[in-house]
Order: structure tokens, then C-alpha cells, then sequence
């Protein structure tokens, strides 16, 4: 009745302290933004919504969810497959196994992220929205129902005409009075908390951000590693016409976090035979070269090579960098760098 009677304006209502009622808005607005965070944060690290819903369902069971391969192991296998298929002997197979294995490496690096992040920083979250602030929904509605037994109090004292009614009635507010001042108290002590909440939670963000951290340094150099694994192939390996691409592979500077965060990361190698080539280009001399992948020419101006065979290569000028002339007998013709490792 007292409600009703407040929301139709008929009943005067008594208003919590300012302190309090700031402490109740900075709860609501803690556990808004926790939750937004929160789920975020879980479709971040898992896109797939139905995988995501399954491991809820595990966990909610207390089950260890199935094992599957997440996106860049599947990839990575796919890879190594189609590489082992092609042949390991040839280049293009060669390039993805080796890229292959290096998605793999990410994806387990991926796994690793999700799980410290599970840990450390979404369960203390989530543990505050099903925790914390379920107990101080429950005390906040109770302090409600206080305060309407006692403003339901008041309306029946001034609503009392004799004495001992009167009497009465004022006995009943002092009770109600003081219940409602006790249980504002205990809501009080509840929502101060919310402060260490927020310390807590600075906590697990930093370690978040350690998680995250981690695991682009470990990205970064699997693909350092796998730059200098192939041998750094031109960006854009032959244009559609197979025309050497004029798009150098671009050098990849540390960013100055990821350089703190793992031991000095090796810098990019543009070329494992730059050296021996940018001399040879030079120079007007010949050297001898191993073939290192089969190449099938494109037009009558390249040069077919077999894995394993030794040829004489030379730069000629005005050439584009990516290719040398090959020689095997009275065969010539146009060869790229990158197939090639120079002997002294």
C-alpha cells in the first residue's frame, strides 16, 4: 500500500543520505560495465558464439569441454597437409609446411592466452557480478522494504487521532526507524567495498594485459622465424603476368613494449643470402649457385632448375633484384634469387 501510495504521489517517502545513494550508483555503474567488459572480453578470445556456449554449458556441468582445434591449428594442418601433398621437395610445398607449422605454434599460443585470461582476469569478474553483487541486491531490496515499513509508520502516526494511538504508532516508528538505520548501515559497509572491488579488478587487468602481451611477442616471433625459414620470399612472390614484384618485404621494427616484454628479439632478415647476392650484383663476375626448390619456367625467358643442381649465376645490369641469370651448359635464361643459395 505504502508503494502504491508513493507512486501515485499520495505518500511523502523517505530519501537515503547522498553518501549512500552515490555508493549505490557507483555499484550499478561497477556492475554495468563489468558485465559489458566481461562478455566482450569472452567473444574477443572466442568469436565462435556456439563453441562458446558449449564450454558454458561444460562448465556450468563441471565437465572438461572436448578438446578441438581452434582456427589457426586447423589452418596450420590444412597447410601441412596440402604441403606434404605437393611434395616437401618442392617449393610451394615446402613454404606450407613450414608456414603451416608456425600456425600451429600461434594457435597454441592462442590456447595459452585463453586460459590465463579465463583465470585471471574473467572469473574474478564474473565471481563479482554472481557474488558480491547478488548479496548487495539482496541487502539493497531489504534496505527497500525497511524503508517502507517505516515511512508506512509515519503515515500511521500522523493518521492517528487519540492518544494511545497515537503512542503506539510513534513506538512503531522508533522500531522501524532504527531497523532502517541498521540495515542502511550493513548496505553502507557492502557498497564501500566496491572500492577494493575496483582495486581488485586494476589487478587482473594488468594481468591481462601481461596475458596479451605475451602472446604478441610470441606471435611476433614465430613469424620473425618464419620470415627467415623461407628465405624471406618477395611480398608478393610473381605477379600474374610473372613479373617480379617490385614490393620489397617490408622490415619490421620491435614495438618498444613487445622489446620489455621478451628478451631481445632478433631483427628482421630480409634475405639469408643478401649479402653474397648485393656482392655479386656488384660485381660483373659469375659464381656458382645450388638450386634449392624445382622451378618450372614461366616463358622462354627463364630458366627450368631442378632441386639439388649446381649452376653458374650472374647479375646483369639494370636487372630486376629478384632474378640473376642461370647458366647450366648451353641453357640459359632468367632465375629467381630466392631458389638459389650462392657457394664460396
Amino acid at each position: 500500500l505504502q508503494f502504491t501510495e508513493e507512486k501515485l504521489g499520495q505518500a511523502e517517502k523517505t530519501e537515503l543520505d547522498a553518501h549512500l545513494e552515490n555508493l549505490l550508483s557507483k555499484a550499478e555503474c561497477t556492475k554495468l560495465w563489468t558485465e559489458k567488459i566481461m562478455k566482450q572480453t569472452e567473444v574477443l578470445l572466442q568469436p565462435n558464439p556456439n563453441a562458446r556456449i558449449e564450454e558454458f554449458v561444460y562448465e556450468k556441468l563441471d565437465r572438461k569441454a572436448p578438446s578441438r582445434m581452434n582456427n589457426p591449428e586447423l589452418l596450420g594442418q590444412y597447410m601441412i597437409d596440402a604441403g606434404n601433398e605437393f611434395g616437401p621437395g618442392t617449393a610451394y610445398g615446402n613454404a606450407l609446411i613450414k608456414c603451416g607449422e608456425t600456425q600451429k605454434r600461434i594457435g597454441a599460443a592462442d590456447r595459452e592466452l585463453i586460459q590465463t585470461s579465463a583465470i585471471n582476469f574473467l572469473t574474478p569478474l564474473r565471481n563479482f557480478i554472481e557474488g558480491d553483487y547478488k548479496t548487495i541486491t539482496k541487502e539493497r531490496k531489504l534496505l527497500q522494504n525497511k524503508r517502507l515499513d517505516l515511512d508506512a509508520a509515519k503515515t500511521r502516526l500522523k493518521k492517528a487521532k487519540v492518544a494511545e494511538a497515537r503512542a503506539a504508532s510513534e513506538q512503531e516508528v522508533r522500531i522501524t526507524q532504527s531497523e532502517f538505520d541498521r540495515q542502511a548501515e550493513i548496505t553502507r559497509l557492502l557498497l564501500e567495498g566496491i572500492s577494493s572491488t575496483h582495486a581488485h579488478h586494476l589487478r587482473c587487468l594488468n594481468d591481462f594485459v601481461e596475458a596479451q602481451m605475451t602472446y604478441y611477442a610470441q606471435c611476433y616471433q614465430y613469424m620473425l622465424d618464419l620470415q627467415k625459414q623461407l628465405g624471406s620470399f618477395p611480398s608478393t612472390f610473381l605477379s600474374n603476368n610473372n613479373q617480379s614484384s617490385t614490393t620489397p618485404v617490408q622490415s619490421v621494427s620491435t614495438p618498444s613494449v613487445l622489446a620489455s616484454a621478451s628478451a631481445s628479439l632478433p631483427s628482421v632478415s630480409n634475405s639469408v643470402v643478401t649479402s653474397g647476392l648485393s656482392e655479386l650484383k656488384s660485381s660483373s663476375g659469375s659464381r656458382k649457385a645450388r638450386v634449392l626448390y624445382d622451378y618450372d619456367a614461366a616463358n622462354s625467358s627463364e630458366l627450368s632448375l631442378l632441386a639439388d643442381e649446381v649452376i653458374t649465376v650472374y647479375s646483369i645490369p639494370g636487372m630486376d633484384s629478384d632474378w640473376l641469370m642461370g647458366e647450366r651448359g648451353n641453357q640459359k635464361g632468367k632465375v629467381p634469387i630466392t631458389y638459389l643459395e650462392l657457394l664460396n
